[in-house]
């Protein structure tokens, strides 16, 4: 799920740059889009939007198709994003300023749709207090917001990385590690931090909720595609906030969704509910566009964009902090004016929320 990787493949690097190339002046507006997405409580929206007919509805309303692909490797879908395979894609803001920003492809987000609030956590065997992590091995998705949750937290008390030894571990092998006698640490996120939480001897030790706003879950498409085309982000945005409000409704309507996305996710509606009570989801495009317009998302991406540099990770030859520029609703940006590559735009947010979509 939300993990990130530092690598494209030499072909998909060369495709990548390819699609970040300017668009001609001219370029023909297209009809038919592709989005992908992956398993995750703030995501779950995207299947159903696909299953119910939602997205058909409001792809017809504006003559155009979208069809919503489910990708089960989350990294592999952000690199097929960045290949130009996809015009939009779920991805945190780390992975989007460090994979599809950072390997040259221009990128928007266009979705803010919620911030893990709780969802990704440090888990202790034995043990009841982040400090005690000093000198074990900590399991995880190395360079994913795991690693950064854990560097944030190691900074509450103290610490840094040279105090504990990072394990990379699949997300795929989390659970059964954490089952076994050698492993004492871990940092994942839900539904996986539900499962370990139920063993014997598991506490958590730091989660997202201590920084709240800094791991955000965005759907993000191509800049140039949307530019060419706002019938797709119009789309997109009016069948994202209508499911969102089916599925918060007190309704039977609402409960069937709901219903339907805990399923697919692997849970019932119980579990769903608990793991949207850790995630700070913006149920409305006027609380979207607050969050996208407040004077803490920059602050927060700093904070983002120095953890990824001093990892080796925020783009391809980054020579320093500033190589990857940034632009923010209020026009400012963040790092090099001449090379922006990820942009946070509420136009669209706007649009749905003064309903003219």
């Amino acid at each position: 799920m939300r993990t990130v990787t530092s690598f494209l493949t030499a072909a998909a690097l060369g495709v990548a740059l390819t699609a970040a190339a300017p668009a001609p002046a001219l370029a023909a507006p297209k009809t038919d889009f592709k989005v992908c997405w992956s398993i995750y409580v703030g995501w779950m929206p995207w299947g159903y939007l696909a299953d119910s007919g939602i997205m058909k509805k409001w792809a017809d309303k504006y003559g155009i198709t979208v069809e919503i692909t489910r990708i089960n490797d989350y990294v592999e879908s952000i690199n097929q994003y960045t290949a130009g395979s996809f015009d939009g894609c779920t991805m945190t803001n780390m992975d989007a300023l460090s994979i599809p920003a950072g390997g040259g492809v221009d990128t928007t987000a266009l979705i803010v749709g919620d911030f893990s609030n709780g969802n990704d956590a440090v888990i202790l065997k034995d043990k009841t207090g982040l400090a005690d992590i000093k000198g074990q091995s900590v399991n995880l998705v190395e360079l994913s917001v795991s690693h950064y949750l854990l560097a944030r937290g190691l900074d509450t008390v103290g610490l840094s990385e040279r105090d504990i030894t990072v394990v990379n571990t699949s997300d795929a092998d989390m659970v059964a590690a954490f089952g076994t006698a050698d492993v004492t640490a871990v940092v994942t996120w839900n539904p996986l931090v539900a499962e370990i939480l139920a063993m014997p001897s598991a506490a958590t030790v730091f989660d997202s909720s201590q920084i709240p706003g800094e791991i955000i879950d965005l759907m993000v498409v191509n800049t140039e595609t949307l530019a060419d085309n706002p019938a797709f982000g119009k789309a997109l945005v009016g069948a994202w906030y209508e499911v969102l409000g089916l599925m918060l409704s007190d309704t039977p309507e609402g409960k069937a969704a709901k219903e339907a996305m805990a399923e697919a996710s692997g849970t019932d509606v119980a579990g769903f509910d608990a793991q949207l009570a850790s995630t700070k989801l913006f149920a409305t495009p006027a609380e979207a566009s607050a969050f996208i317009k407040s004077a803490d998302l920059p602050k927060t991406m700093d904070v983002v964009r120095t953890f990824l540099f001093d990892h080796g990770i925020l783009g391809t030859n980054a020579e320093n902090v500033d190589a990857v520029g940034i632009a923010f609703a209020d026009g400012s940006i963040l790092g090099s004016a001449g090379n922006v590559k990820l942009r946070f735009d509420p136009t669209y947010t706007d649009m749905a929320a003064a309903g003219g979509l």
